[in-house]
């Protein structure tokens, strides 16, 4: 995965966390009271966002973000996806009879671009913002919401992406990755070592594990703390391996730094007692495992808790079609990864909502409408049923937007990301429970 900058972060997430999270939700709850006023005062805020879907004539603008060529976190796949998308929709009669435009950003790993991003979105009058990433739901989220441009499909890394109002999250993000992760690794380990990064982000890391320890009857992890841009992780590995033993596991919760710390591992685990190794899908995938010499590799038996259903799945083909189609040779657009994936999902949603406006008006307030009002979208079993009414949404204090706590158990089976459990997992009561 990727580590993210607010109070809730996800797993992947290399960099710059904020000083507190307070001001996040003081400044989400003043941007949806700015929005109330907008919404009716539309003419004196002087912003009428996504006006460019008014006839059929017109195209469907939108945005999708990432941060790319930084030095910590990069997801150029998730805005190759959106184009290919487009190109492929485009190509079979556009989103309703409307051809589809995407808008794309480079936030740089950093808030000052986030925020750019978020303002460039505004001035383009987009009408929604879809399948993006960004480890800083602060800075990009406060214009949007002022604007009342939605944000469908984020990669699910920030504490704001389930506290917006303007949010519609697709998956449970990094909240129900660690919470499925701890439930998984119950059922095999006695003891289990978390190594994650040394930031304010990081820090909320082992309570989110620990709630899916409980669960399945297994005390606490023991919390290691690394530098999220170390280039060496040996003094990790032996206090991981230390701890774990024998009977139990390590999970690293690194981001793009997860196979620097498992190379540390490797090196060490010779002159210790080896444990069992796990991650989440986006710190390990299938091209990692692939790269790293598969069913030979140090990921061999590995468990992994992912979102979806494993990438070999046959309900990715379309995906997969779409990909061959239009981004044939573009090595950007690697279908195991889960930017990738969600920005799929996330575009899902976004044809779904069109289509639900029967030819009329496409903008920011339309789209808003048909999601708030209970718009139902299937993704062809990637997710649950997905719909936003307040009734849908999870009873937890710290993600009220969270709509889909599904996650899946995988393990590596001869150098292959391979289901570890037939269906998904639901774990909504553990999130549900964490203080």
């Amino acid at each position: 995965m990727t580590m993210p900058v607010s109070r809730r972060t996800l797993l992947l997430r290399p960099s710059n966390p904020p000083s507190t999270t307070r001001p996040a939700r003081t400044t989400a709850l003043t941007a949806a009271a700015l929005l109330v006023v907008c919404a009716s005062l539309t003419t004196a805020c002087g912003v009428v966002p996504g006006s460019t879907g008014g006839s059929r004539e017109d195209p469907v603008t939108v945005m999708t973000w990432a941060p790319e060529k930084t030095k910590a976190t990069n997801k150029p796949g998730i805005p190759a996806m959106a184009q290919a998308y487009a190109r492929w929709v485009n190509a079979n009669g556009g989103l309703d009879g409307r051809k589809l435009k995407v808008l794309t950003c480079n936030d740089h790993n950093d808030p000052v671009g986030a925020a750019d991003c978020a303002r460039e979105a505004v001035d383009k009058e987009v009408a929604a913002v879809v399948g993006s990433y960004s480890q800083h739901g602060q800075s990009f989220l406060s214009p949007l919401q002022v604007a009342g441009i939605p944000y469908i499909g984020g990669y699910g890394v920030t504490d704001e992406e389930f506290s917006s109002p303007l949010s519609y999250p697709v998956n449970g993000g990094e909240p129900a990755l660690m919470a499925g992760n701890g439930l998984q690794l119950a059922a095999h380990c006695e003891r289990v070592a978390l190594v994650r990064p040394d930031t304010i982000a990081g820090d909320d890391l082992p309570g989110l594990l620990d709630a899916g320890l409980a669960e399945g009857r297994r005390g606490s992890a023991t919390d290691i703390r690394a530098p999220e841009d170390g280039t060496d992780f040996t003094v990790q590995a032996e206090q991981a391996l230390k701890r774990a033993g024998t009977d139990g596991c390590v999970t690293a919760a690194l981001g793009a730094r997860t196979d620097t710390f498992y190379d540390s591992y490797r090196r060490t685990e010779s002159a210790l007692p080896a444990a069992k190794i796990s991650s989440v899908l986006g710190s390990v995938d299938q091209s990692l495992i692939d790269r790293t010499g598969g069913g030979n590799g140090p990921y061999e038996g590995a468990y992994v808790t992912g979102w979806y259903p494993a990438a070999s799945d046959a309900r990715w083909d379309e995906m997969r079609d779409v990909i061959r189609e239009q981004a044939f040779g573009d090595n950007r657009v690697d279908p195991t990864d889960a930017g990738v994936q969600t920005t799929w999902i996330a575009y899902t949603v976004l044809k779904h909502a069109v289509e639900s406006l029967d030819g009329g008006e496409v903008s920011a307030r339309t789209l808003r409408r048909a999601l708030d009002q209970g718009l139902r979208v299937e993704t062809g079993g990637l997710t649950p049923t997905l719909r936003w009414r307040f009734k849908d949404m999870l009873a937890a204090r710290d993600f009220p937007r969270l709509v889909n706590a599904d996650v899946t158990f995988q393990q590596v089976r001869d150098g292959r990301l391979v289901p570890a459990r037939k269906d998904f997992v639901n774990v909504s009561k553990t999130l549900e429970g964490v203080r």
